[in-house]
């Protein structure tokens, strides 16, 4: 366990997760409210956690020239 505590992929791994879940539970509670603006904000929010979620997989995967080495 302490091994896969020190490789950034378990961390990366585990805030997708937590990221994904979060982003979810917000284009659910978009359906729960009838507020335009509050809607464009947790739509926009959760697009923005797409975003991040897509750069931990990036950085996974190596596919930009930052995360190479």
């Amino acid at each position: 366990m302490q091994e896969q505590e020190g490789h950034p992929r378990h961390h990366t791994a585990k805030m997708k997760a937590e990221l994904e879940r979060l982003a979810g539970h917000m284009r659910e509670d978009i359906a729960k409210v009838d507020d335009p603006r509050f809607k464009a904000m947790f739509e926009t929010s959760a697009e923005v956690l797409g975003g991040i979620v897509k750069a931990f997989s990036d950085f996974e995967a190596k596919n930009e020239a930052a995360w190479r080495s």
